[in-house]
């Protein structure tokens, strides 16, 4: 299986200082792990002011040298440890063929239009960029996150636009859906308010998905008007993978729980994440990395030291990044892998 790593700056500074702190790391660890630059599969920057910092990556080594060249995502949520730049990346040897997509609008594209229609956009984009192969959207979409700008007033325009997208391309509640993060976030394009990353599979099988649910811990989510699967399992030659999406606080009936106290609320959306797990025969140890969004910033302490006391042995990484009802505090996704022949 890959390797899953997520570097973090050690040393405050200028943008140009932490990128080269975060190129160093990458090369140091490339290297003790026996990788190139040109086994890295997937890689993911978060960025604290990415309308700032956007160009300035473009031209720095770490882009130009290891990013560039492979399946790369740059995305405005704010490393809440106070840094201004953070990266996730897999890597190693294991290429099972899939097409990743980082989708953006140009300011022309998204200047005057509302959260529904560049959501419409982006789909439309997606699946046009599929019509010269054999895949569709609802034979080979895997996964997607969608990042949302001001998410407390654009969330629902992203959310018809999406139902409306999936009812036509017949991703319904008696077919299936796909996994997915929408969150707050942000691209380079000052006039965008939505951004979506694509994770598509050629030649995917239907009996290689499984879609998980924890029906008594989660609600499906077309009972509350979204369309969307709490995760997905793919069976791969050489591995079972996870896809577990945004996960909450959340009860069996979509209700919020523990309102206004973010440890509960971790508990909680961990619980619901280790009964998802168990539908595909997972188990938390089996996770490779969380991604944690905190609506607030202060919460940052008391989320990290939950993680750190109970799952040591996870890598995570903390993001300043709203979560799409604003009661819930906390928000986190991750993915999980076995060996097949676990």
């Amino acid at each position: 299986m890959n390797q899953y790593k997520i570097f973090k700056v050690k040393q405050q500074g200028r943008f140009e200082q932490q990128t080269a702190d975060i190129k160093q790391q990458l090369d140091c660890w490339l290297h003790d792990n026996q990788l190139t630059v040109g086994e890295l599969r997937y890689c993911k920057v978060f960025l604290s002011d990415i309308l700032n910092q956007y160009d300035t990556l473009k031209t720095s080594s770490l882009y130009r040298d290891c990013l560039a060249q492979h399946p790369c995502t740059i995305i405005g949520q704010a490393p809440a440890d106070g840094s201004k730049i953070a990266l996730l990346v897999e890597a190693g040897s294991a290429d099972h063929g899939f097409l990743f997509q980082s989708l953006r609008l140009s300011d022309d594209e998204a200047k005057g239009q509302s959260s529904y229609l560049q959501t419409l956009t982006l789909f439309e984009q997606y699946i046009n960029s599929l019509q010269d192969s054999a895949m569709t959207i609802r034979d080979n979409l895997v996964r997607t996150w969608i990042y949302v700008a001001d998410i407390d007033v654009n969330y629902n325009g992203v959310v018809r636009a999406r139902n409306d997208v999936f009812r036509r391309y017949g991703l319904t509640a008696d077919t299936h859906y796909v996994a997915s993060t929408g969150i707050g976030g942000y691209s380079n394009t000052r006039h965008a308010t939505v951004a979506i990353d694509f994770l598509s599979l050629p030649g995917v099988k239907s009996d290689q998905l499984k879609y998980l649910q924890a029906l008594d811990h989660l609600n499906p989510t077309r009972e509350y008007g979204v369309a969307f699967e709490r995760g997905t399992r793919l069976t791969l030659p050489d591995s079972k993978k996870y896809y577990i999406s945004g996960t909450a606080s959340i009860d069996k009936l979509g209700q919020v729980l523990y309102l206004g106290d973010v440890e509960r609320q971790t508990v909680r959306l961990l619980d619901n994440i280790r009964a998802l797990l168990a539908d595909g025969g997972a188990l938390m140890s089996d996770i490779r990395y969380f991604i944690v969004y905190l609506r607030d910033f202060a919460d940052r302490a008391t989320v990290g030291r939950y993680l750190d006391s109970h799952y040591p042995g996870i890598p995570y990484v903390l993001l300043h990044a709203k979560v799409c009802r604003s009661q819930w505090l906390v928000e986190m996704e991750c993915i999980a892998e076995k060996n097949t022949e676990q």
